[in-house]
């Protein structure tokens, strides 16, 4: 699989904009029409989860719905639809001597990505990897097997109607374990790994990786009600931000709440909280709050609960919510509500995450949202692509120099 990616890289690397977005276009059609064998798939996934004990939180990932299916469509055709980042000229310039440099996007090469429980993964990852130049390899999981099948079958039948090698985005057959093993190892075949799961895939995949990986850690993520905040804004944003979608990277775990905001405020958004559901765990200071609250223990501040389960402390203004983020913060996702916009800077500036919100629902932690079509990962570290990695964070680039017969001195 790796020899055949590499070939057809080298084929898309040199690929017109038209003929790639040709291909997704024609992939969503595929995948609309075989509306019908995807959800049957994804029931067959659904039926196997629920009597492996999957979480509802990861069952809800896993699902499909004609809605949702027709939103990974749409997405393939966002994508087609996006600027070709390959050969965006980013800079430009001329030495003394007269030679002339110009640094130009060019494709990463071969992609591979190791994924748990989303069969929309398959998709957005094939799509983002093949407008972006890349051949890619798809790892799915095991829970998500029969889905993400018949969806590559759909991207697939895209490749060969825009005249594109198969292999341009292949899906590993098979559920063993020992796969995984094989693309972490696969250097010179594979040029970057990108893992999209819990914090044992991610894990497993720093420690063994032989290639370049680009790592999506936990979302533990924060909002911060500042003692400035709208109250209406707060609650709906708190809200939002918890129980849209339990389940996905960009839900809010804990909620902090400036000591010196109204305890009125306080109240009203954990009560919205509770009555919506969403079990509250907090300090002994909040506890009077609401008889339905539960007491918090020193492993809640950094937990990635991923279900309607949520933390709540107070801190002491912005430099509080700060020093909290930084000491159990995963770099990910982080909010604050306010209508004080000296303090919004102040957190803007001072947090040290990917994403960082004034007055927005984390939930907005998304590709899609951000009007990049689609994502591959959210990455929480530092280097390449930070945030939402889509067409930009899978490319990188080369410097053309040009001159006129210029030879370097002794």
């Amino acid at each position: 699989m790796g020899r055949a990616a590499r070939e057809a890289a080298a084929i898309l690397a040199a690929t017109p904009t038209e003929t790639k977005a040709a291909a997704l276009r024609a992939a969503a059609s595929a995948m609309r029409a075989s509306a019908d064998t995807i959800l049957a798939a994804n029931a067959t996934d659904m039926a196997r989860g629920a009597e492996n004990g999957l979480s509802p939180a990861m069952l809800d990932r896993l699902k499909l719905d004609a809605g949702r299916l027709d939103g990974i469509a749409s997405a393939l055709e966002a994508v087609a639809g996006l600027p070709d980042p390959v050969g965006e000229s980013l800079k430009n310039w001329t030495q003394p001597n007269g030679l002339r440099f110009e640094r130009v996007r060019v494709p990463l090469g071969v992609v591979g990505i190791i994924y748990e429980s989303r069969p929309n993964v398959t998709a957005d990852a094939g799509a983002l990897c093949l407008m972006a130049g890349n051949a890619c390899i798809l790892r799915g999981g095991s829970e998500a097997i029969e889905s993400s099948r018949a969806i590559h079958a759909a991207l697939v039948e895209g490749l060969r109607a825009a005249g594109l090698p198969e292999a341009a985005i292949q899906l590993v057959p098979t559920p063993d374990r020992a796969a995984v093993g094989a693309m972490l190892t696969a250097s010179g075949l594979i040029d970057i790994i990108i893992p999209r799961g819990g914090k044992s895939l991610v894990a497993r995949v720093q420690d063994e990786a032989r290639v370049p990986v680009l790592a999506h850690l936990d979302g533990i993520n924060h909002v911060y009600i500042d003692k400035a905040a709208d109250p209406a804004k707060a609650q709906a944003i708190a809200v939002n931000a918890k129980l849209r979608r339990t389940g996905v990277c960009g839900a809010m775990e804990t909620l902090l709440i400036d000591r010196a905001a109204p305890e009125t405020l306080a109240k009203d958004i954990v009560a919205a909280l509770l009555d919506a559901g969403c079990e509250v765990r907090t300090t002994p200071d909040l506890l009077p709050l609401d008889p339905r609250l539960l007491m918090a223990d020193t492993e809640d501040w950094d937990t990635e609960y991923l279900d309607a389960i949520l933390s709540v402390a107070r801190v002491d203004g912005v430099e509080g919510a700060m020093a909290h983020i930084a000491a159990h913060g995963s770099h990910h996702t982080d909010a604050i509500v306010t209508e004080d916009e000296a303090a919004a800077e102040r957190f803007l500036r001072g947090v040290d995450s990917a994403i960082v919100l004034h007055n927005a629902s984390t939930q907005f932690a998304d590709g899609g949202e951000f009007g990049f079509g689609a994502e591959i990962g959210i990455s929480t570290g530092r280097l390449h692509a930070r945030g939402p990695v889509a067409l930009e964070g899978l490319t990188t680039y080369k410097t053309l120099v040009r001159g006129s017969g210029q030879v370097r001195p002794g």
